[in-house]
């Protein structure tokens, strides 16, 4: 290099690292740590009760054994109908099973007064109540009738979910088989909070008997661990929201930047013409 373009050449640099370090500022590591104040400990047993609600527009799986297994077989024959057809439901009566083109299982589809429509039996009021409480239900009323001997009744979500929105490595629609899942593995199966995420301000949004719930989550905070929200219930939605680097270096980048980068351009020009 040249002896008089040396200080030109040393100038620049300092000045596109001083501005890298301008736009790329750093983020509290607090801020973008989990549960910052937690110590070596047994926690207190998280609080609530997890045991998902029926509602209505669920898809049940509903299987029934007995000690006759050929008698048992009438409760367990698929009823499906073509996807995007009129249902019962669409005309106000009571839903019988289905298969919807997203999720070939065949399934009983809970309409909205809330009843499935189960085989012999009728119509019978599924909103509301939980797995166990609808086992129950089935299984006497079969026992009670005389229908089956030592029924066994087992029934599974078909359309367990959560929705992951906002500042997460991949959104994304998470399928939950186990039926259970807190906020941690959710956020794990769409990659975590990116660095620009507010960890300590997640919303929550929940739906329950027809009403919508919201709630901030605090993810810094140890206490979030024995927290009720700490595990999520099906249809839940998690919104993580940017934070102020993430929005500062937005809006730099559609104002600042290109002023600095022509003022740079200007200073870059003038030392050149100096150091010639």
């Amino acid at each position: 290099m040249h002896p008089r373009r040396k200080p030109f050449f040393i100038i620049k640099t300092s000045l596109l690292l001083s501005f890298s370090c301008l736009l790329f500022s750093c983020v509290s590591t607090k801020k973008a740590a989990y549960f910052n104040n937690v110590n070596d400990t047994s926690l207190a047993r998280v609080k609530g009760d997890f045991e998902p609600v029926i509602q209505k527009n669920d898809i049940l799986q509903i299987n029934v054994s007995a000690m006759n297994p050929q008698e048992a077989m009438l409760y367990n024959l698929p009823n499906t109908y073509s996807p995007g057809a009129a249902t019962p439901a669409a005309t106000g009566g009571a839903h019988s099973p289905s298969v919807t083109a997203a999720n070939p299982v065949a399934g009983y589809l809970v309409n909205q007064q809330g009843y499935i429509q189960f085989p012999v039996l009728g119509s019978l009021k599924a909103e509301g109540l939980t797995k166990k409480a609808l086992t129950d239900t089935i299984q006497n009323q079969l026992a009670e009738r005389k229908l089956l001997v030592d029924p066994v009744v087992s029934i599974r979500f078909l359309n367990y979910r959560v929705t992951i929105l906002g500042e997460v490595a991949q959104p994304a629609v998470v399928n939950v088989t186990s039926e259970k899942i807190s906020i941690m593995e959710a956020l794990g199966m769409v990659g975590d909070i990116t660095i620009f995420g507010k960890k300590d301000n997640v919303l929550l949004i929940r739906e329950t008997e027809g009403e919508r719930i919201t709630k901030r989550l605090n993810l810094n905070d140890a206490q979030m661990l024995t927290s009720p929200y700490y595990f999520l219930k099906p249809n839940d939605v998690i919104y993580v929201e940017p934070n102020k680097t993430k929005v500062a270096n937005a809006s730099k980048s559609t104002t600042v930047i290109p002023i600095v980068l022509s003022g740079l351009s200007l200073l870059v020009i003038v030392l050149d013409r100096l150091v010639k």
